[in-house]
């Protein structure tokens, strides 16, 4: 069964709207089959319904143009399906090829007089940045572990912070000097990884 077809039925049968549905399906795909390459994923990037949502989602944090000065508002203006449309033959036919970024210095919060240099993307390659991690988001997520927190949706620096500040306290030897052991075996040349972080604490405290 065609990815397509598996989506329109986990829509149906879990009241998802289809681009969230392939999302599930992508994700499912890659968890059963954690070998698995995805070879054919650009249609799907493509797709009218994941642009249509990456176009929602760039529009919604509004910023500024790029270098080609087109803003949100004048995609609006000009007509948003006729812009999604262009975008997703591009996108098909190969002939999407990304602008330079607009090159500007902003502030460092909390060092007056002191900027960091910062690309701003166009309007178009925004909207086609955002519907590639709509369909790669899933894929990737189905190989992290419980304990992986940077660049994850719903998932910040903070919350990592926080956990290392807790579990040891509440793990059950709650020791910092766990034997070397990964998923293989015991291992001597990789990271010693404490129980609640996917390793195994059989050390003493």
């Amino acid at each position: 069964m065609s990815a397509r077809l598996r989506a329109r039925s986990t829509a149906r049968a879990d009241g998802l709207d289809p681009s969230r549905a392939l999302q599930r399906v992508l994700y499912r795909s890659a968890k059963q089959q954690p070998h698995r390459r995805f070879h054919a994923l650009l249609d799907k990037v493509a797709r009218s319904d994941i642009l249509f949502r990456a176009w929602e989602e760039v529009r919604a944090n509004r910023g500024a143009p790029g270098v080609d000065g087109v803003t949100i508002q004048a995609v609006e203006a000009s007509g948003v399906a006729t812009f999604l449309q262009d975008l997703a033959a591009a996108l098909r036919t190969g002939a999407y090829r990304p602008a330079p970024l607009r090159r500007v210095h902003i502030p460092k919060p909390g060092q007056p007089g002191k900027t960091r240099p910062l690309g701003i993307p166009t309007v178009r390659d925004r909207v086609a940045m955002t519907a590639a991690k709509l369909i790669l988001e899933p894929v990737f997520e189905a190989d992290f572990l419980p304990s992986s927190y940077g660049f994850r949706p719903r998932r910040s620096a903070h919350q990592a912070i926080e956990a290392i500040r807790v579990r040891p306290t509440t793990a059950a030897t709650g020791c910092w000097t766990p034997t070397c052991v990964t998923v293989s075996g015991p291992s001597t040349t990789t990271p010693c990884w404490p129980r609640w972080l996917g390793g195994s604490v059989t050390g003493g405290c």
